[in-house]
């Protein structure tokens, strides 16, 4: 269970005119930052077997997106795939042009050999996110890469500024092919186990020699001794949340999805896919050996997961020797998930440190706001609708409108959309529809997500942000309000929902 409240997005119709003046004048303010990718498929080996992967300008996983708070990011994508394609930019709060958000819903699709570019500006946001292909199941095949805001000179950083940065992208992997993937769920199977962890698109380094075979790249991070690193850690992944950690270093949280947080030390970090985190790294051990980077999928069997690992290296320059021996070990509570829970919950807001703007970012009270809006939103396992199985919220499997409800605004289609989404579940057959939620303009809304199915899920809200509230295990009632944190909740854009147990 986990609730957390959010301002609503405005649904607009017959107003834009004025959203295209706004947005013409702020980009006229601000400076530009132009990028180019292109889609295209390339044969790599990973987990040393050849298979076609999606690169982004020929590399896998594709560059690196560097802009500062307030530019207006414009972005040329060409699709040389094979099918149609829609490039999503998770994390960053799309402001008056959700329309370029690329996803179904909003935006129409880029057929193949086509082009599109997107164009949107990252006002009054710092943080670590990445971009990646949202229709297809395409994610699960790369296309994926990392999208940095970096602060305004002027704004000061909660932090010392880091001697360098390193960007780490993890994620599972499997050996099919996202089309028969893809096939699989369509034909209402599990995709099952993946066949190892990525990390910067390169599978294990060979630390067990009966778990890893030889001849796969590993990937290595080289750094000097006693300078501090900012690291970027995303979870590119489809379904498989990570333990991320790096043997014998603390992990210094200090952001996540544009929030920085309180300043804490981890060993670990469970990190749920689709979640970016910023971690300050300082490499004060000695140079004996390297040290293991690793991230390893949690609430498992660890038996039988033990292969579906991502192994990487920290490198010192100066290091005497390879890094040997066990791996660093995960949290062992895949029964348990209280330590999950509690981490979770302990990651809270920096209220006094300034964001992209120079007042602190708990200058804005959510927790003394007036709610006016409550969804209670509950998941359960797939379940059959037309032969086909499906999962849903509340009942309804949501199907995307045959035009995309912001174009469907401007040209009065009617009949594209519903406004009806049932703000609790409904005693009633599930069914496949596309309603939406009819939220109230410059409302506050609370939204809480039970999940009733058997595994853990992340939740997600594009083009938004949202303070998670409260979690907890169990089903949730409003006794639950008792204990929502209504001072330094972390505000983020993606949430893990634990089981009611």
């Amino acid at each position: 269970m986990a609730s957390f409240l959010m301002r609503s997005r405005l649904v607009l119709h017959r107003v834009c005119c004025c959203i295209a003046l706004l947005f013409t004048l702020c980009f006229a303010a601000d400076p530009f930052a132009e990028f180019k990718l292109e889609y295209t498929y390339i044969t790599v080996s990973p987990l040393g077997v050849p298979q076609q992967v999606i690169a982004v300008n020929g590399k896998f996983p594709g560059p690196v997106l560097n802009v500062t708070t307030n530019y207006n990011v414009v972005v040329d994508v060409r699709n040389k795939l094979d099918e149609d394609l829609l490039v999503t930019w998770s994390g960053i709060q799309m402001r008056r042009t959700s329309w370029q958000d690329g996803v179904l819903g909003t935006n129409c699709a880029i057929p193949a050999g086509w082009n599109f570019t997107y164009q949107f500006q990252v006002k009054d946001q710092i943080g670590s996110f990445f971009y990646f292909p949202s229709i297809n199941l395409q994610r699960a095949a790369g296309g994926f890469g990392s999208f940095i805001v970096t602060n305004r000179n002027i704004i000061p950083i909660p932090f010392s500024p880091p001697d360098g940065d390193i960007v780490i992208i993890i994620g599972d992997w499997y050996i099919r092919s996202h089309k028969a993937l893809r096939k699989d769920l369509d034909d209402g199977k599990q995709l099952g186990m993946p066949d190892g962890v990525l990390i910067n698109g390169k599978g294990p380094y060979r630390y067990n020699t009966t778990l890893v075979p030889d001849g796969i790249d590993h990937d290595t991070i080289d750094v000097d001794p006693g300078k501090t690193y900012r690291v970027r850690v995303h979870n590119v992944g489809v379904s498989t949340c990570l333990n991320f950690r790096i043997q014998n270093h603390n992990l210094l949280l200090v952001e996540t999805e544009g929030y920085y947080t309180s300043q804490q030390n981890y060993t670990s970090v469970d990190i749920h896919v689709g979640q970016s985190y910023t971690f300050l790294v300082t490499m004060d051990q000695n140079a004996s050996s390297d040290y293991y980077i690793v991230a390893s999928a949690r609430f498992v069997n660890q038996t039988i997961w033990q292969k579906v690992t991502g192994v990487g290296i920290l490198h010192y320059f100066n290091s005497k020797g390879k890094a040997a021996g066990p791996l660093p070990d995960p949290p062992n509570d895949v029964y348990d998930t209280s330590y999950a829970l509690n981490q979770a919950m302990s990651i809270r807001q920096n209220v006094s440190a300034s964001g992209a703007r120079p007042n602190p970012q708990g200058s804005f009270h959510y927790g003394q706001i007036n709610v006016t809006d409550v969804y209670f939103l509950k998941s359960v396992p797939p379940v059959s609708i037309d032969g086909k199985l499906r999962a849903t919220f509340n009942g309804i499997s949501f199907k995307n409108p045959a035009t995309p409800m912001r174009l469907a605004d401007v040209y009065y289609v009617k009949g594209d959309y519903k406004l009806d989404f049932p703000n609790k579940p409904m005693n009633r057959p599930p069914k496949v529809d596309t309603s939406i939620i009819n939220a109230t303009y410059k409302g506050f809304i609370e939204i809480v997500l039970q999940n009733n199915d058997t595994v853990v899920q992340s939740f997600h809200m594009d083009g938004y942000s949202f303070f998670v509230a409260g979690m907890g295990s169990g089903e949730w009632t409003e006794n639950n309000r008792g204990s929502y944190n209504r001072w330094d909740a972390i505000s983020r854009s993606t949430t893990q929902v634990c089981l009611v147990q």
